[in-house]
């Protein structure tokens, strides 16, 4: 089902908002962090060998497997807390850094100008290598790889979801691997809908996952006509699929870290980081299983 004019109304920031003060004031990531194992480890690919963050539930016990794939400034203590809130959730989750072909993490400083020549150059020489059928080989690699944990339940599908350019890499990961992987979210992902043979929508076909996509206001404002396309798609192989688009949010509104915008106000907006958090944790449930 598509729901491309979802808004966030007034009394929902306002309950959100309450929500994610009370949880902060409760101290949640740090009771996330207690109840969790977080362990760097090593994932041998077709090209090499990546670093990555394997986060689980403390105890003995066997929890769905779960690669969340990164943004642009890569594999950082952001996206491991993201991992960790995820983990004590009941997953076990794989955070690969994506340019290790190139650079060890996080690859990319936080604090990149997108308007500076020198910074884009930069952005450009560690994504390089991410071509399509790099990406789909390291995915099928993390996927074993995570099948091959103890604590990793091998009987339950699993879940990806991604962030910006990780956006894209849940698609070409439940492609490249329909027999496992049953969930998939992208969040504010850029380049689902291209004009490429490889496009990342040109793939549903292929895959088999649940997928709920939430859109930035002004990515849509951008390319309004691919959400239409990604519905199309979807439609057309009868997999469950939800997009929404997230009025007032700006691209990167879900990650923590992310450097102001370009009129100076920040892009991470709390209310809608929480409802999105919120739609992945439903997601999980319901397909992760």
């Amino acid at each position: 089902m598509t729901d491309d004019s979802s808004k966030i109304s007034r009394r929902e920031f306002t309950a959100l908002s309450l929500a994610a003060g009370v949880t902060a004031a409760a101290g949640a990531s740090a009771a996330a962090a207690a109840e969790v194992v977080d362990t760097d480890v090593e994932v041998k690919t077709a090209d090499g060998t990546t670093e990555a963050a394997l986060i689980h539930p403390k105890g003995k016990g066997q929890w769905p497997g779960v690669i969340l794939f990164v943004d642009v400034f890569g594999l950082r203590p952001t996206m491991r807390d993201m991992a960790k809130r995820l983990a004590a959730n009941g997953y076990t989750v794989l955070v690969p850094n994506p340019y290790y072909r190139v650079a060890k993490a996080p690859g990319l400083p936080s604090t990149l100008d997108f308007t500076n020549k020198d910074d884009l150059a930069k952005i450009s020489a560690v994504r390089k290598p991410l071509t399509d059928e790099a990406v789909m080989s390291d995915t099928t690699a993390y996927v074993k790889f995570l099948d091959s944990q103890a604590m990793v339940n091998k009987k339950a599908k699993m879940g990806v979801f991604g962030y910006c350019m990780g956006g894209p890499m849940t698609m070409q990961a439940a492609a490249a691997n329909p027999g496992r992987v049953g969930a998939g979210a992208s969040f504010h992902g850029g380049g689902l809908v291209t004009d490429k043979p490889d496009s990342p929508h040109l793939k549903v076909p292929q895959i088999k996952a649940q997928f709920y996509i939430a859109i930035a206001a002004n990515d849509d404002q951008r390319q309004p006509d691919a959400k239409t396309k990604l519905a199309e798609a979807f439609k057309a192989t009868n997999l469950a699929e939800q997009q929404e688009v997230y009025a007032g949010c700006q691209h990167g509104w879900c990650v923590k870290d992310m450097p102001n915008g370009p009129d100076g106000k920040p892009l991470y907006n709390e209310a809608g980081a929480e409802k999105a958090w919120l739609e992945l944790v439903a997601l999980y449930k319901r397909a992760a299983v």
